[in-house]
């Protein structure tokens, strides 16, 4: 084959320039080689981490005859985007002593009804309790594209806030105080304390199983990444810098799908105005370690209580104590809540106690 004479002389140039600049070139190459190396990788990592975030299953304690459901006034509200819910007022016997209201905001993959386990002993009490499905559980609608997942997101967070608002309107209407308590497991724990953190009438916050998204599934993918990678330098000598980057990169590829945001749970409990909040927690919790809770508690503003309850998995604190569980609770609320006089010992007794 015969080159033209140009193409000949463009050759010739471009070989020039290589032979007097070959140093620069193999560095390019080198460059090019890692930076395609680096965008593999990352693409790797971020498909499993969206397939940690988006499809693993959370052990869900709850059976269908783990309790006995409680009735009340079932009724409608919305959340704050206008999504229609279901929520049931449950008022307490003790009409007369009535000591305040709490919102319940139930696990991942449950409805109203789990409320039964946690609060039949604050209805007992004097507490009135408002219950309600979030937004694909139970019989609350679930437009547009969003999936619930065990993460607490912008859309839970609206939908406390919906709880909360429908609460305070009915309180009003009752010629009652708006200040209100808010009692969460799990995600809904999450949600509860997003919501606390922008609602000033949360006087009072119970998180049972409370996570941080951020610090949680980083966690995560430290845990799983190495049955996936093949070499151990690729998963084991990574800084925290590049799990927090990865995190932030697979949030700008999970958010959209969702048609959702993530807000960190960690950072509302940084700036949020001060108020009591009581961590729950399993000490056998396989899910959600104990430092994972411990985390939020020492990022929350004082006053703060935390119990890890003995030989308890994840949302099983209340099976394993249910004594204690009622007892401290209840003493939580009458304290933080109703105002009464009540020691702290009595939420946490002193074997036990982190109170700050």
């Amino acid at each position: 084959m015969i080159i033209p004479a140009a193409q000949h002389l463009h050759v010739l140039a471009v070989m020039d320039w290589l032979t007097r600049h070959w140093a620069l070139a193999a560095i390019a190459i080198t460059c090019i080689s890692l930076l395609t190396f680096v965008v593999l990788l990352l693409a790797k990592y971020v498909r499993i981490c969206l397939n940690i975030f988006m499809d693993t299953p959370p052990p869900l304690s709850m059976g269908p005859l783990d309790f006995q459901p409680l009735s009340g006034e079932v009724v409608r509200f919305r959340g704050f985007d206008g999504t229609s819910l279901r929520g049931m007022f449950i008022r307490t016997p003790n009409q007369i002593v009535r000591k305040g209201t709490v919102v319940f905001c139930h696990e991942y993959g449950s409805d109203m009804h789990s409320c039964a386990r946690y609060a039949r002993p604050l209805i007992d009490a004097g507490f009135d309790v408002f219950t309600f499905d979030f937004r694909g559980h139970g019989e609350s609608s679930c437009p547009g594209r969003y999936r619930p997942l065990q993460w607490p997101s912008d859309k839970d967070l609206g939908d406390v806030l919906g709880a909360c608002a429908y609460v305070e309107s009915t309180l009003i209407s009752e010629g009652r105080s708006t200040d209100i308590g808010v009692f969460g497991i799990s995600r809904g724990a999450g949600a509860a304390i997003l919501a606390a953190s922008s609602n000033p009438n949360i006087k009072a916050i119970i998180c049972d199983g409370a996570f941080s998204t951020e610090t949680t599934l980083v966690a995560l993918m430290k845990r799983w990444a190495y049955i996936f990678a093949r070499v151990k330098l690729v998963y084991k000598n990574h800084p925290d810098a590049f799990w927090r980057f990865l995190l932030w990169l697979m949030m700008r590829f999970a958010q959209p799908k969702l048609a959702c945001r993530f807000p960190s749970v960690r950072k509302a409990l940084r700036d949020m105005q001060a108020r009591p909040v009581f961590f729950i927690h399993g000490e056998r919790d396989s899910y959600i370690r104990t430092d994972q809770t411990k985390i939020l508690y020492a990022q929350a503003p004082c006053p703060k209580y935390l119990w890890i309850v003995e030989k308890a998995k994840h949302n099983q604190s209340v099976i394993i104590q249910p004594g204690q569980y009622a007892r401290r609770t209840i003493a939580f609320f009458r304290r933080n809540l109703a105002d009464e006089p009540i020691e702290e010992s009595e939420i946490i007794s002193p074997d036990r106690m982190e109170v700050a």
